[in-house]
């Protein structure tokens, strides 16, 4: 496999850039000083708040595009690049449905702040995970002046199982997108991570060819499409498996650190 040709590198954090203590390895920051030094720019692409990426890329931040809220906000050395709004009426439509789905908790999350009603400990505990701003409030739909993205619905047990066939019928205006084992996500259709990649590569003039994409769940399916070189994750879900032209160790193996250090090969 030639990946001598390729310019850009992108990937999913939570379950293939991430491991399952949510850290990014040494060793990726080291491989990273070497994509740069070959002119390869890299994209971090996550259904976390913007500000939650920058926090786990700390040292790179200024240097690297975010797709942030599965595509609804880009943004390149902290300058927005794109934003895909959820219209205040799609946020009155979806909460009163969401409070009637048993044990499911859920965020509205905007520009400025994710917001939400719970106090439950457990629950914040997770959320502090993937949030780094949040707010409480009594009533989502009471939020105003900020630019909404989506609302994120977590299950403690399985999001596919328990939350999805409560929001299913909403495809038909929005995009529902099971986007990790116990989340589901509510945006605008095309508020997904291909559209903000298609974005980037038309900016960068990169193409097909010229693209990694590395991605371990649904909400990845969009943007692998984009990439000859699709790697799907050993961790995988089967969706990404059966859509990705390669596959790599999991995200606890450094999966995608084992084909950037075939990329650098390549290239020297």
């Amino acid at each position: 496999m030639d990946l001598s040709k390729v310019k850009l590198v992108v990937t999913d954090m939570d379950g293939t850039l991430l491991n399952s203590k949510s850290q990014v390895s040494d060793r990726f920051f080291d491989l990273y000083q070497d994509l740069k030094e070959h002119n390869i720019h890299f994209v971090a692409a996550s259904g976390r708040q913007y500000h939650s990426i920058v926090d786990k890329l700390e040292p790179i931040k200024n240097d690297i595009t975010i797709i942030a809220e599965n595509g609804a906000f880009v943004a390149r050395n902290g300058r927005e690049l794109s934003k895909i709004n959820l219209p205040d009426e799609r946020v009155h439509q979806l909460i009163p449905v969401l409070r009637t789905i048993d044990n499911i908790y859920f965020t509205l999350c905007g520009k400025k702040s994710a917001y939400i009603e719970t106090h439950d400990d457990k629950f914040l505990a997770v959320l502090k995970e993937y949030y780094s701003e949040y707010t409480f409030v009594d009533d989502l739909t009471n939020v105003v002046e900020d630019d909404f993205f989506k609302i994120a619905a977590y299950h403690f047990e399985n999001s596919e199982k328990y939350i999805y066939p409560g929001v299913k019928h909403f495809e038909n205006d929005m995009q529902v997108k099971v986007s990790g084992e116990h989340w589901v996500d509510i945006s605008q259709p095309n508020a997904n991570k291909g559209y903000a990649l298609q974005l980037i590569q038309d900016k960068m003039g990169i193409g097909k060819e010229e693209t990694i994409v590395f991605g371990d769940y649904n909400n990845d399916l969009e943007m692998l499409a984009l990439a000859h070189y699709s790697y799907a994750m050993e961790n995988a879900h089967p969706n990404v498996k059966n859509t990705a032209n390669f596959h790599t160790k999991s995200n606890d193996e450094q999966g995608v650190e084992i084909v950037l250090e075939q990329l650098l090969k390549s290239i020297r």
